[in-house]
Order: structure tokens, then sequence, then C-alpha cells
């Protein structure tokens, strides 16, 4: 499973070579070209960074990341043409973890975005050792199991990478969910207790505490 990045920026010619280049790079990317298109992406589905665009059709960008902050903690990378410093400031008050000025070179957008991917899982390689046999590689969102990479699914790779933001605090149900399903989604208790049962056929079966009542919690 690709990480998936979304995109807003509504010149074209922009938008497609930063489109190509990180589909090349191995990542999964959505277009969008207002800042409603944007936000109705973001509600319908689930993304590992987002990359915004501040003078843009509809509000601004800034504006868009206070909506999206209020209920997505995705990281965020503005790339915008406004150098000032208040621009700066406001972009960050909004909620903005990093910020590039154009115009960029794509190596080093493509820098920032794995920075972004390893901080947010307090990661300082671009893998995750879990034990001896196990480990996840950031980059390209797999778990590697003695040597391989495990036979998992689009919402079990969710899941894992949820645990490894979290590990050894225990995650409600209501989390669970709102992570691994889409908007249009229903989410499922016998879909996620089989998501369980085949995480812990890689990782072991103490690795992954079930908390009654509740949800779970991923031992590190």
């Amino acid at each position: 499973m690709q990480n998936r990045v979304l995109l807003l920026e509504d010149d074209t010619n922009l938008s497609e070579t930063i489109k190509e280049y990180l589909e090349d790079e191995g990542y999964e990317v959505e277009s969008a070209y207002t800042s409603q298109e944007a936000l109705e992406k973001v509600y319908e589905k689930h993304f590992d960074i987002l990359l915004l665009d501040v003078m843009v059709p509809g509000e601004n960008g800034f504006e868009l990341l206070k909506k999206i902050r209020k209920a997505s903690d995705t990281p965020a990378i503005f790339i915008t043409s406004l150098d000032g410093v208040d621009s700066l400031e406001e972009g960050y008050r909004s909620g903005c973890d990093d910020y590039i000025r154009k115009p960029f070179a794509l190596k080093e957008l493509l820098l920032r975005i794995e920075t972004l991917l390893k901080r947010q899982l307090q990661a300082k390689e671009n893998t995750i050792h879990i034990d001896q046999h196990n480990h996840y590689d950031i980059k390209k969102n797999e778990l590697i199991s003695h040597g391989q990479p495990a036979n998992l699914n689009q919402k079990e790779l969710k899941l894992l990478k949820l645990f490894l933001k979290h590990p050894n605090e225990p995650i409600s149900h209501e989390k669970i969910y709102e992570t691994l399903w889409e908007y249009d989604e229903t989410p499922s208790d016998m879909a996620l207790r089989t998501y369980i049962k085949n995480l812990r056929k890689y990782l072991g079966k103490d690795r992954i505490e079930s908390i009654k009542r509740y949800g779970y919690k991923f031992i590190k």
C-alpha cells in the first residue's frame, strides 16, 4: 500500500509535475484544484500527507487547513509563492507542519515529506524496528517480516501505522474505526477482529493486547 498524498495546486502544469514525480517515487497522489474540492477529499478519504497551495480558488489554504484541523491531524505542508514572515507565521498558526516556498526543487519537497512521515511515527530512520523478525518500512508503507513483505491489506496497514504512532497506549474502537474506514464505508467489528488476527499472525499474539469493552494496545 502506497502512502497517499493530497495535492492542492491550481496551476495544472505544476500540479501534474509534482504528481508525476511523487508517483515515480512510490506515492499515490490525488489532485485537487480548489479548496472545496480538497476539503471534500479529506472528509471522504484517508491521506498520509497534505500538500496545500495557499492562493487557490475558493478560500485560501490557511483557512482550509484550519477547517481540516478540526477533524484531522494529518501532516500538512504549504507550497506557496508567499514569502513574507507574516505569511509564514499565519501558515504555522493555521496548523501546518512545514512550509516550502516556490520555486522549489522536487527533491527538496520529497525530503520534507519523508521527514514528516518519520516524525509522525517518531522514527529517526526510514524503518521502525519491531522485533528481530519484523520491521516497518515507512517510505514503502510495508511490514517486512522475515525479510519479505507481509501480506497485509490496506486497512491492516492503516491499523499497524496507528499502533506504531501510539505504542503502549490504549486505543479505542472508535479511534480505530475513524482511522480505518473511509467516509462512505461502514465500520465492522467483525472485520476489525480479522485485521487484528492477521497482524498477530506476523507480530505475535502477545504484541497486541485486547482491552475489554474499549479497544486494543500495541506492546512495543
